[in-house]
């Protein structure tokens, strides 16, 4: 019999890493900048801080699974690993899956909110046209999709460099209006801080997709959690600092609502430099779709491997190499959430996803340290991180459902 065809290791360090901040930023600060502050105010840095921190535990746990387990659908193997029991794993598998759809939908809308920069399009053809090309480009393979994607990332971080070079100068306002970015104790303060930095906590997925593209990373044990660990640092520098030119620059009603964020704040530049900022950010915005789509595909791959979701899902093209089936299927429901949704409901329903899923992968993390200890050769972190990352997950969905 014929070997059946499988992913191929071609992803290095550097890669993986540009894959990882590729979904982590297009989705964040070229969207939602404005969406948060017109919850936080001109607290809006803290809540991407307090959003940073929430994911920074849950990091570290993830990076210590994908060292002991690189498998695809790497949370389901991860609760499957930890507990025994399929539906958690299945649970695990299928709330990835539903994170990756929703957030691709969701950056989607960013997409068509950039391009009315330039001309005024309606957006139904324009998310049918563009989630055809991310599916088409998803589908093609691995090695040139995460390197098209790759690039992009490149272009993402020039454009927040743009931001940040042309804008910055409001930095030097922060010795004279500390107090205005500084909450005080009482609870009224911080309970709009916090419930930003639940809407926030969309833009810092994308660090666990990565554990999804074990089985085509080359030295996973080592790679992957060196990529997770330095793609979140890079991100959440990079968000605070943008925030604060956001606010500073502008105030937190101008922001609210506002569908092209970063071009509002360089528009006192000149019309240049908003269709600049525009055109990278529509790019930025589809590499984040693209990524989802690819991540979200290989977990209903490794799904139906494990015997947890359909064996089609399973199915690798022999000439692609990718699972065409699951990537065919994640990009149509995407484009079904995208005509369906606005922006804000489903960037919040991805974090709610993403949160349930969290607190499984941090108690999985540890259930295994502490049924098997630190496995040899794997990364291994202090066992209350994941206690920690845990209690956080669960108290964030919490201050949600209690507003």
């Amino acid at each position: 019999m014929a070997t059946p065809p499988t992913l191929r290791r071609t992803l290095s360090l550097p890669l993986l890493c540009f894959y990882g901040l590729g979904t982590i930023l297009g989705a964040g600060i070229y969207v939602l900048v404005g969406e948060v502050a017109g919850i936080a105010g001109m607290q809006a840095p803290i809540a991407f801080l307090v959003a940073a921190v929430v994911s920074g535990f849950t990091a570290f746990s993830y990076a210590e699974l994908a060292s002991r387990i690189p498998k695809s659908a790497g949370e389901a193997a991860y609760l499957q690993h930890a507990f025994g029991k399929k539906i958690l794993a299945a649970c695990a598998g299928w709330g990835v899956v539903i994170t990756g759809i929703v957030s691709a939908a969701t950056v989607t809308h960013g997409f068509v909110g950039y391009l009315d920069v330039f001309i005024a399009s309606p957006d139904a053809p324009v998310m049918i046209v563009s989630l055809l090309i991310i599916g088409g480009l998803a589908a093609w393979g691995v090695g040139e999709s995460v390197i098209a994607a790759s690039l992009v990332t490149g272009l993402e971080i020039v454009g927040l460099l743009f931001v940040i070079g042309l804008s910055g100068h409001h930095l030097t306002d922060i010795p004279e209006r500390w107090r205005e970015l500084t909450p005080s104790f009482a609870w009224g303060s911080w309970s709009p801080i916090l419930l930003g930095g639940y809407l926030a906590f969309f833009a810092f997925i994308g660090f666990e997709d990565m554990v999804n593209m074990a089985e085509e990373v080359k030295e996973p044990r080592r790679n992957v959690p060196r990529a997770i660990l330095m793609c979140l640092a890079i991100a959440s520098a990079l968000y605070v600092i943008v925030a604060l030119i956001a606010v500073l620059a502008l105030s937190p009603d101008a922001l609210a609502g506002e569908k092209a964020p970063l071009a509002k704040i360089l528009s006192a530049k000149g019309p240049w430099a908003a269709s600049i900022i525009s055109l990278i950010s529509m790019v930025a915005v589809i590499n984040g779709a693209l990524i989802q789509v690819i991540m979200a595909s290989r977990v209903l791959y490794g799904m139906g491997s494990q015997g947890i979701a359909p064996a089609t899902f399973a199915i690798i093209h022999p000439k692609t190499r990718t699972p065409l089936l699951a990537t065919g299927a994640v990009t149509a429901v995407i484009l079904l959430l995208a005509l369906g949704f606005p922006l804000v409901g489903l960037a919040k329903t991805s974090s709610t996803v993403t949160l349930m899923v969290f607190a499984l992968v941090n108690a999985a993390l540890w259930r295994l340290k502490s049924r098997d200890g630190d496995e040899a050769g794997a990364v291994h972190y202090p066992g209350w991180i994941p206690i920690i990352g845990f209690f956080l997950c669960i108290s964030f969905l919490l201050l949600n459902l209690l507003q």
